[in-house]
């Protein structure tokens, strides 16, 4: 079935809630799978790029609102709650009406919220306009990956999320870079305002080129209780990873804030299982290739972030460095991880996943554990970060596609939101259980005034951790089958 078999979008208001068909040039074209790819990959890129790029902007921020660097912290912390805690919800959504009209107005959401932001006039309305853009954001992650797993061919799935995979990586890498540009040329609006232009081709192309959706579920109501206890939840969680090394891990406020996340985690858990059409949908967990594909994703990202924040620690604190020249030398390893993802897709089409995904964490916990007693020279670093970032490239496209393989087709919108998650939590674990070692073993209040010394003991300890945590995920990946197999069956270009 073709978008041209599909039957016709309705006329009038009711057109703008349905997915318009591609032109039919388009639909027939033999690389049209690579045309969603490359669509996708617009806000693959904008949404790393955007997540990197505006802690850039935190001591401008900070400056210009007359601010405390608490209070600045919370531009990045409200985006990072909204879409974290939303993104499953919005795949779930996505199932039911259609992953190309939540995927393009997820992109009008997130360019005109950007537009906003770089107008608000204080950082209350700056943090409210943050929210509607990770609203928008969330649009965006729980369809992109969605979209793939349905317009590629089963043999090119690994391929096609590789390259996906690569933009993230490249926006990731060129955030601090393009942020400072940005800042100096016209402050932190542009930060936000660089947003726009991608934004419009995003939708334009988005419109054209995306595919209507098939295979999705049954229109049914939506689990607002479900969603009512994740969101605050998972923001607790967050809250308590993203402050408990600031504050201390036994402070009162931490500890509510770990027994909130438990009760209403438990809670939502208990209801997920009972209600007929839950949020998110458990027994997907219950195939092996799914939970271990998330489990040590969750793990590799809270290794990947982990050394993106302390490795800039310890080379301004250690070895004096300035941050743009720190900046410079970790951008090694995400554009390691964006070189090799692409490839290592290719190759998990051809002999699967888990040679791919073990053999990469393995390459990660052998680069963190030869950087943690190598770390003297500039080039001892950057060959490891390299090496680090090459085991990640490796392993992320393979257990993405490994993941959304195992999900139903139906519910691959929930997968992909699910996939999205993991990555969020990852991220604040990361600098969570990374700072708590790093201040731990290099001394609670670590500063510029900080002996190198102790600061390299504390740099050493992190990336022991962390390499043993590559470890585990690298076992975890080993539980999934031995190819990446498609639940539903060969895919077909809609």
């Amino acid at each position: 079935m073709t978008d041209e078999t599909l039957p016709d979008p309705p006329t009038g208001l009711r057109r703008l809630l349905a997915e318009s068909p591609r032109p039919r040039r388009v639909a027939g074209h033999r690389n049209a799978h690579w045309f969603v790819v490359g669509t996708v990959c617009i806000g693959a890129f904008m949404g790393q790029l955007d997540a990197s790029i505006v802690t850039v902007a935190f001591p401008t921020m900070q400056k210009d609102f007359g601010a405390t660097l608490g209070s600045v912290e919370w531009v990045a912390l409200s985006y990072l709650l909204v879409l974290i805690g939303t993104v499953t919800a919005v795949g779930r959504f996505s199932d039911m009406i259609g992953r190309k009209l939540l995927y393009t107005y997820g992109f009008i959401v997130f360019t005109g919220a950007s537009a906003l932001c770089a107008v608000a006039p204080n950082l209350l309305v700056l943090d409210g306009f943050r929210v509607l853009q990770a609203v928008g954001a969330a649009m965006l992650q729980a369809n992109s990956v969605a979209l793939i797993t349905h317009a590629m061919p089963a043999d090119q799935l690994g391929r096609g999320i590789g390259v996906q995979g690569a933009a993230q990586a490249t926006g990731l890498a060129l955030g601090p870079t393009v942020g400072g540009f940005l800042i100096g040329l016209g402050g932190w609006p542009l930060i936000f305002y660089v947003n726009v232009p991608a934004g419009i081709l995003g939708v334009a192309l988005g419109w054209v080129l995306l595919p209507r959706s098939r295979t999705l579920q049954e229109r049914t109501a939506f689990d607002w209780l479900g969603l009512g206890l994740f969101l605050p939840g998972i923001s607790a969680l967050l809250l308590m990873l993203s402050f408990g090394r600031q504050v201390g891990f036994r402070s009162p406020l931490i500890v509510s804030l770990g027994a909130a996340a438990v009760l209403l985690l438990g809670i939502f858990v208990w209801h997920q299982r009972r209600t007929p059409e839950p949020m998110m949908d458990l027994k997907l967990f219950r195939r092996v290739p799914f939970s271990a594909g998330v489990a040590s994703g969750l793990l590799s990202y809270l290794t990947l972030f982990g050394v993106l924040f302390v490795v800039p620690f310890f080379l301004e604190r250690a070895r004096g460095l300035t941050p743009g020249q720190a900046g410079i030398r970790l951008t090694v390893l995400p554009v390691a991880l964006g070189l090799v993802a692409p490839f290592a897709g290719h190759l998990a089409d051809r002999f699967g996943a888990r040679p791919l995904t073990v053999g990469g964490m393995v390459l990660t916990a052998g680069a963190l554990a030869g950087l943690a007693f190598l770390h003297r020279g500039d080039v001892e670093l950057l060959i490891t970060l390299a090496v680090a970032g090459v085991g990640m490239g490796a392993f992320t496209p393979p257990n993405n596609a490994a993941i959304m393989g195992a999900a139903p087709r139906h519910q691959s919108g929930v997968a992909a939101g699910i996939l999205n998650m993991t990555r969020g939590v990852g991220t604040a674990m990361g600098v969570a259980v990374t700072g708590l070692v790093f201040s731990t073993v290099a001394g609670h209040t670590v500063s510029a005034s900080t002996n190198p010394a102790s600061v390299a003991d504390g740099f050493t300890a992190a990336l022991l951790v962390l390499a043993a945590i590559a470890v585990l995920a690298a076992v975890l990946a080993a539980a999934r089958g031995s190819a990446v197999t498609l639940a539903h069956g060969p895919m077909t270009l809609e």
